[in-house]
């Protein structure tokens, strides 16, 4: 891990723990928010395309961060069930085949497993699964409650991604 994953980590931790699960919620329908603004920036009609070819495009984007909403909210649930984690995929291959959507489709699916999540989450005792872990490949093992911050992180960081794609395919002509 480096520094700058330290950083953060110890941002997961202590505001983890610091912050009750309603106002973590809070947090993450605010990121929600820019990233559906942000999404919404990228021209409907170019929403596919790659800004250059080693980027990523709006949907390609948008679908990664359902894929990855699907393990980091589907390991919540089932650590609050009282099961283990979810298994990770393969995300590259997600990405790679991932149907073409707008982004109101991608984003209407986010928000529908999140609506779930944030259900689970605020029927759920602050207090529960206090030793189970949810991994996570750059920040290592994290609590449900960590995890759920980290998905507030995750929004923002593809926010800013797609602010980038909707400002670098107005400089350019279509494909």
């Amino acid at each position: 891990m480096d520094e700058e994953q330290s950083r953060i980590r110890g941002y997961l931790v202590a505001q983890g723990a610091k912050l009750t699960p309603a106002a973590i919620v809070e947090k993450v329908q605010q990121a929600m928010a820019d990233l559906k603004a942000a999404a919404a920036a990228v021209p409907a009609a170019r929403f596919g395309e790659r800004p250059a070819p080693e980027e990523w495009s709006g949907n390609e984007v948008m679908a990664h961060v359902v894929a990855a909403d699907l393990y980091f909210a589907g390991s919540i649930v089932s650590v609050l069930d009282g099961g283990p984690p979810l298994p990770r995929s393969d995300g590259r291959r997600i990405i790679e085949d991932a149907p073409t959507r707008s982004a109101e489709v991608w984003y209407r699916l986010l928000a529908e497993q999140r609506g779930a999540l944030f259900a689970k989450v605020l029927a759920t005792d602050p207090a529960a699964s206090p030793d189970a872990r949810i991994d996570h490949p750059m920040f290592g093992p994290l609590t449900w409650r960590e995890t759920l911050l980290f998905t507030r992180l995750h929004d923002l960081d593809h926010a800013g991604q797609l602010q980038k794609i909707a400002t670098a395919l107005a400089a350019s002509p279509p494909a």
